[in-house]
């Protein structure tokens, strides 16, 4: 997973990204709400972890904004109080879950875990862009009202640039989701992009997914 860790203390912010680290995750951190924000819509996640207490701001505000701006990864607060008013604020500010520190790294892999399990990356049940509306519940996509026929590993894939919409997201990332632990031909992305590519605009998408040359694809239109 890609896991985001916005908290302000180092030592801990250190321990966290190291443990995290040793269980096979690709970790980013943040000292900062701006900073978080900025990693946030730089880099494609899985899951952010936010500390309530930060220098610059309310970490419950800054889960608000992210929200706001459409970002759907799930969320876990962590905070050093334990007051249910604070739990109740943060999970209504889109939070999906918190833990109150010290922090044991067995029980925060386990619930990084079940959040990304339950969560299929969305917030709403619909990703509206432009034309295209991507139904999470029926796994289905339509432009102006059509419906698209995908296989379902171009779902997957077009699902997965939706999320991360305007980011770019590297073939074996893509080669990740698809196939998971095992091995992939990156040759099959390639064509699944084109074969998306070419289903978008028949049906009047302009540029929906770009190639950006060494580095992976981007889908172009903004999606809430």
């Amino acid at each position: 997973m890609h896991i985001l860790v916005i908290e302000d203390d180092a030592l801990l912010s250190h321990h966290l990204k190291t443990q995290l680290s040793d269980y096979g995750h690709q970790v980013v951190t943040a000292a900062s709400s701006s900073e978080g924000e900025f990693q946030a819509n730089n880099y494609p996640l899985d899951v952010a972890l936010v500390d309530i207490g930060l220098p610059d701001g309310n970490g419950i505000e800054l889960i608000r904004r992210l929200r706001e701006q459409g970002k759907t990864f799930p969320v876990i607060v962590l905070t050093a109080r334990g007051s249910w008013q604070e739990k109740v604020e943060g999970l209504n500010a889109g939070a999906d879950d918190y833990l109150v520190k010290p922090i044991r790294i067995e029980e925060l892999i386990a619930r990084t875990q079940a959040v990304v399990r339950r969560s299929d990356g969305f917030v709403k049940p619909q990703i509206n862009c432009g034309e295209l509306t991507l139904d999470l519940a029926g796994r289905r996509v339509t432009v102006a009202g059509n419906l698209l026929e995908l296989t379902a590993f171009e779902y997957k894939v077009l699902e997965y640039l939706i999320r991360h919409h305007q980011q770019v997201v590297s073939k074996q990332r893509l080669l990740d989701v698809l196939y998971e632990d095992r091995e992939g031909d990156p040759n099959t992305i390639e064509v699944m992009i084109s074969r998306i590519r070419k289903k978008l605009t028949s049906n009047g998408m302009v540029n929906p997914v770009s190639t950006i040359r060494g580095q992976g694809y981007r889908f172009n239109d903004e999606c809430r």
